[in-house]
């Protein structure tokens, strides 16, 4: 059994209830599911949030777009997925974030695929623009590293599998095409939400999913779009998580 996640909150200092403002008229996470529905390998997709109150709301858009939901843990993610890995029963996981509207599905299907070839714990495809790319693990990787952990924050959690020797890890190749991870195609703020807004304004057609090879050529062909949202510093891996990879790594070295 493999599922698609989405992690969602309705917390964001950034940018508040950032996950249901409009794009184009629909909500971001509405955008966002329709788009997950073009997969095809996956078994289900599946909307994992906490058990906070505020965020009952993203359950009744479960419900709406007909995909399945879990609640879990609001600070340590990892559990969260892994919970509802083991709630539906499935082995693998593609994870994605409601904050990234134009996650590519065709490298959800690479990533299923590439595991049903390799059986690996963990797999990426990173050098597509950020935002549109996911993370494969495996439910059994991830209890791993619950038992090893000692953070209880894990919002970002990449680092516990890729550095740790404890995993087989795969990175993807992405097509030359659409290999421009210097594209900031993800919404933290609201210049990555005005940003986003023009890209769908520009390229949406009702009934159709927007490709990432057309965004890639929009903003290619129209470099002045990313001068956006370009002064927007992505998040990076708190030191807290690192110093415990770090620890981690020298136990098991």
């Amino acid at each position: 059994m493999v599922i698609i996640t989405i992690t969602a909150r309705t917390k964001s200092k950034r940018l508040p209830l950032k996950v249901l403002r409009l794009i184009n008229g629909k909500p971001m996470i509405e955008q966002m599911v329709e788009r997950l529905k073009m997969a095809k390998l996956a078994h289900d997709i599946v909307l994992c949030t906490s058990t906070k109150p505020q965020d009952t709301i993203l359950i009744d858009y479960a419900q709406k777009l007909n995909i399945k939901y879990f609640r879990g843990d609001a600070i340590d993610v990892l559990k969260r997925l892994y919970d509802a890995s083991r709630s539906f029963s499935a082995e693998f996981i593609v994870n994605t974030t409601a904050d990234n509207p134009l996650t590519d599905t065709i490298y959800i299907d690479k990533i299923i695929s590439k595991y049903w070839d390799t059986n690996a714990d963990y797999i990426t495809c990173l050098d597509l623009p950020l935002g549109t790319f996911s993370y494969g693990v495996k439910s059994e990787a991830i209890k791993k590293v619950l038992e090893l952990k000692r953070e209880k924050d894990t919002e970002i959690w990449g680092h516990y599998f890729k550095n740790l020797s404890l995993f087989r890890t795969v990175e993807i190749e992405v097509e030359k095409e659409l290999g421009y991870p210097e594209f900031r195609l993800t919404v933290d703020t609201p210049e990555d939400l005005r940003f986003m807004r023009e890209i769908f304004k520009r390229l949406y057609k009702p009934g159709e999913v927007i490709e990432l090879r057309e965004v890639v050529r929009l903003l290619k062909n129209n470099p002045e779009l990313c001068a956006i949202n370009q002064q927007v510093q992505q998040r990076s891996t708190p030191d807290y998580v690192l110093q415990d990879v770090a620890k981690l790594k020298g136990r098991n070295a």
